[in-house]
């Protein structure tokens, strides 16, 4: 059995995802922010929803309000850089204009997307639920963009270690292998 100790329950305990959320400014420009506190959850039927959660009062979260619409862009390890960039500088002090990326549009709905992302959801908000300073976005997923090279023959057949995804939890991390499937483990635990 595993030893454990008790900390205090802050949110960098929490492993998550890491994005670069896309939006659209007033002005029609492009505005990116990295947020980490996003999941899914099962909707009516066979459809989901992702479920994406915005603090305070930054541009981004404001446009998402305002638009309902984003598109969250997974990031890699090899987007980092990038990732450190938008979450040093605010769009309140100016464009996010200073390094080079390609921002190019979604293919269902009017959202900028960075190429460099190899995963990326265009979402249409159809719930929001306020949370002291946070806002929590209910999303449909109107279209999924995936790398071409990822061999994805069903829902569960992802190899993340392929899209090398950035992990948060107070400080980033990677994710080292893949280790199987559902079911694939279930007979270890008669020996």
């Amino acid at each position: 059995m595993a030893k454990r100790r008790s900390v205090k329950p802050i949110y960098s305990m929490c492993v998550q995802p890491s994005f670069i959320i896309g939006t659209n400014n007033e002005d029609g420009s492009d505005n990116f922010a990295p947020i980490t506190w996003v999941s899914a959850t099962h909707e009516e039927g066979e459809g989901y929803l992702l479920v994406i959660s915005m603090f305070g009062t930054k541009r981004t979260k404001q446009n998402v309000l305002r638009t309902g619409i984003f598109s969250a862009n997974l990031v890699s390890t090899d987007m980092l850089p990038l990732m450190d960039y938008f979450g040093s500088k605010s769009a309140k002090d100016s464009a996010k204009q200073d390094v080079s990326y390609e921002v190019v549009r979604g293919e269902m709905l009017d959202v900028p997307v960075l190429n460099e992302s190899r995963w990326v959801y265009e979402c249409q908000v159809v719930r929001t639920v306020e949370t002291g300073d946070s806002t929590t976005f209910f999303c449909k997923i109107c279209n999924i963009q995936m790398d071409e090279k990822l061999v994805c023959e069903n829902t569960f057949d992802v190899d993340l270690t392929v899209l090398d995804p950035v992990i948060y939890s107070g400080r980033y991390h990677s994710l080292g292998r893949m280790l199987g499937k559902i079911g694939d483990f279930v007979d270890e635990m008669d020996h």
